[in-house]
């Protein structure tokens, strides 16, 4: 028999024409949640766009799924997960919209610049008010790009054309690229707020870029400043930018994304100076199209048992290698995160040495973990193992492997480096017992002995007696539990790191109360 493919939402006719020609295909795009729950057990594959929840109920019931195909490029509604621990597929069409929205940045860039839409409503309503609304050029005036990834590029090229000057702030790119886009390079946000005429942001969705424009950051920023967010919802403090408007510190604002959505009322409608639209960044027929034949291609793919280019689950490596890797795959993912959380500065190239008999094979599989670790919550495009790499290339960074047989002290040892122009950074792993438990076995070239947890932090600093004492005193007054701790060192009075298993985050700046009141000359905060 056929596979059965479920199209739960709607996707472009070529999509559905191009699974027709394989499978038998039901587009049901009326289902509720139970319906769905009832009859996807039948199916072999399920295709959804953002409305429809794929829980962890949904896919249980699915006993017949090979794969859930997101036509966009979030998989935010879908138990990844989940579907992991299920062998089910989950693959999204990641590039499908990019052009869409970074040309809807634009447009919302030139409708504030312009007060387009506020023009457009008062001649429907019969005034005729062409004083009313004047605009200003964007020829000359300074555009800061805030995130550099697919999109944020795209929107600087454009930006370029129309005679910006730009300025940009993305540590995950080299500072070749930034010369080919011809972008100024700053190496923090605050720098560059005060130069901005408009400011755009491409940020991922991540507990650090919520909220991550407040009082303290618009207080930076030029008098008369407009901003752009079409990429996550709350990046911009809505509160925070209220106040920001009604100060005149920022003479306009474009909105696209919502902190929840649907939203059908906002205190920033009242405000004529702000432009709004219901997440319009991939609404075209174009995105649309390339999104519902991107997720098509998907889909054959899995079920015919090909290699599925777009899953955000699974690895690009033949199965008998993941197999042999999968162990280290979350070490090396967690290495990655540490790095570039412990480093908060760019990373320009990255070493990599695998010593032990893991040394003996392929180890492509576990530089793109490190990779996946390093730019997961740090770009705005969803990353996985099959575009990590792609990621890295994007933004000029240079990787090389080595090798080494043996290691005098553990069976298998991965070391990682980020090199930069700010120095360099070093962790290293390796895993431990019959479990395969992972280590933390080096750190700023200390050696420690640390079980990676939720919440890390790590702090460098001359070594003295008390010092333990006083990052636990700080710590514990604002009621942060210590799990572990472990201190590394060289020899007594000299450099020392202390690394800290804690139950709760450390924020900015609470890092900055310890190294004041504890003398640590660097703290930082790792969150797993």
């Amino acid at each position: 028999m056929k596979p059965k493919v479920l199209v739960k939402e709607k996707i472009a006719a070529a999509g559905i024409e191009m699974l027709k020609e394989l499978f038998e295909v039901d587009v049901l795009l009326d289902l509720d949640q139970e319906g769905l729950k009832k009859v996807i057990g039948e199916y072999d594959a399920l295709i959804v766009r953002s409305s429809t929840q794929v829980t962890a109920d949904i896919l249980a019931a699915g006993t017949k799924l090979k794969i859930v195909g997101r036509a966009g490029i979030g998989v935010d509604n879908v138990d990844v997960g989940a579907a992991t621990k299920r062998g089910v597929i989950v693959a999204n069409a990641p590039q499908s919209n990019i052009i869409s929205a970074a040309e809807h940045t634009v447009a919302l860039l030139m409708a504030q610049a312009r007060n387009i839409p506020q023009a457009n409503e008062s001649l429907r309503s019969g005034k005729w008010e062409r004083s009313k609304f004047g605009g200003v050029e964007l020829m000359d005036k300074t555009l800061a790009v805030i995130g550099l990834g697919r999109i944020g590029t795209l929107v600087a090229s454009r930006a370029n054309a129309l005679g910006m000057k730009l300025v940009g702030y993305d540590p995950y790119l080299a500072k070749e690229k930034f010369a080919q886009l011809g972008v100024e390079r700053y190496e923090t946000i605050d720098e560059l707020l005060p130069l901005a005429d408009f400011i755009t942001v491409h940020l991922p969705k991540t507990k650090e870029t919520i909220g991550m424009f407040s009082d303290e950051q618009f207080a930076r920023m030029k008098d008369g400043v407009r901003l752009v967010n079409a990429a996550r919802g709350g990046i911009f403090d809505e509160d925070a930018l209220i106040r920001a408007l009604e100060s005149g510190k920022v003479a306009g604002a474009a909105i696209d994304v919502w902190e929840k959505e649907p939203v059908t009322d906002s205190k920033l409608f009242a405000y004529p100076q702000v432009v709004v639209t219901p997440h319009l960044g991939a609404s075209t027929t174009e995105a649309q199209d390339k999104a519902g034949v991107m997720i098509a291609e998907q889909v054959i793919a899995a079920l015919t048992n090909k290699f599925v280019s777009n899953a955000v689950n699974i690895a690009p490596v033949p199965a008998e290698v993941a197999e042999a890797l999968q162990p280290y795959l979350p070490l090396c993912e967690y290495l990655g995160k540490a790095l570039v959380q412990a480093n908060e500065k760019e990373i320009e190239n990255l070493e990599l040495e695998f010593t032990g008999p893991i040394s003996e094979g392929d180890t492509k599989l576990l530089t793109i973990a490190v990779l996946k670790g390093i730019f997961e919550d740090v770009v705005e495009e969803p990353v996985n193992y099959v575009n990590a790499g792609i990621v890295a290339a994007e933004r000029g960074i240079k990787i090389k492997e080595s090798k080494q047989a043996s290691s005098h002290d553990y069976v298998n040892l991965i070391s990682v480096k980020g090199v930069g122009g700010q120095g360099d950074v070093s962790i290293a792993g390796t895993l431990i017992g019959k479990r395969n438990e992972p280590r933390f076995v080096r750190m700023y070239d200390f050696d420690i002995d640390m079980v990676p947890s939720p919440y890390m932090a790590f702090f460098r600093y001359e070594d003295r007696p008390g010092m333990i004492g006083k990052v636990g005193s700080v710590l514990g007054e604002h009621d942060i539990n210590i799990a572990s701790m472990q201190v590394g060192r060289k020899k007594a009075g000299g450099r020392a790191v202390m690394g800290v298993n804690i139950d709760s985050p450390i924020s900015p700046k609470l890092l900055k109360q310890i190294e004041k009141e504890a003398g640590i000359d660097e703290a930082r905060a790792v969150n797993l």
